[in-house]
C-alpha cells in the first residue's frame, strides 16, 4: 500500500513539476516577446524621429542591408542604396505616429501603423522586422495612403488618367 500511495504522489509531482516548468517557460516566452516589441516599437518610433531631422545615417542603419522600401508610388520600389540616394539631398519628413499594431512569429515582427503628417494627412506604414545580430532590422516598409471607399473609384480613374500616354 505504502509503494503505490509513494508511485501515486511521485506521478503527480513529476505531473505538477512539468507543469510549472511549461508555465515558466510560455511567462519567459511572453516576456521576451514584449522586450522583443518594445525594442521594435522603439526603432519605429527612431525611424521618425530620425525623418523628420534628417539623420540619414541613423535612419539607414535601422534598415537591413537588403531592405527595400515601397512609397506611395508605382515606381517607389527601392533598394536600400536606392532609397539612400532619393533621401538624402532632401530635408526630410516628418510622419507622427497615431496607431500602431505588432505582430511576432519568432524572429520577424510585422507591423501596420497609422501615420499624419502636415504634407499628406493620414497615411499607413506598413512593413516586416527582422530580428539580426545588430537588433531589429527593417526588413520592408511600405507606404501608402489609405484612400475612402466613397472616393475610391474617384481617385482610380484620376491615376489611371494621370498614367495614360
Amino acid at each position: 500500500m505504502f509503494n503505490l500511495h509513494h508511485r501515486t504522489s511521485t506521478v503527480w509531482r513529476a505531473a505538477l513539476l512539468t507543469l510549472l516548468l511549461f508555465g515558466f517557460n510560455a511567462v519567459a516566452q511572453t516576456s521576451s516577446q514584449n522586450d522583443d516589441k518594445q525594442q521594435a516599437a522603439a526603432l519605429l518610433n527612431h525611424l521618425n524621429i530620425y525623418s523628420a531631422n534628417a539623420d540619414w545615417d541613423n535612419y539607414f542603419d535601422l534598415y537591413a542591408d537588403n531592405g527595400i522600401f515601397i512609397g506611395t508610388d508605382v515606381n517607389e520600389h527601392w533598394d536600400k542604396a536606392t532609397f539612400e540616394q532619393y533621401a538624402r539631398p532632401t530635408k526630410g519628413w516628418r510622419y507622427d505616429l497615431t496607431s500602431r499594431v505588432m505582430t511576432q512569429h519568432g524572429e520577424v515582427i510585422w507591423f501596420d501603423e497609422i501615420l499624419n503628417s502636415a504634407s499628406y494627412g493620414v497615411s499607413r506604414g506598413t512593413g516586416t522586422l527582422i530580428k539580426t545580430a545588430q537588433g531589429w532590422k527593417i526588413a520592408q516598409y511600405h507606404l501608402s495612403f489609405p484612400i475612402p471607399n466613397d472616393i475610391a473609384k474617384s481617385i482610380t480613374m484620376q491615376i489611371i488618367a494621370a498614367d495614360a500616354p
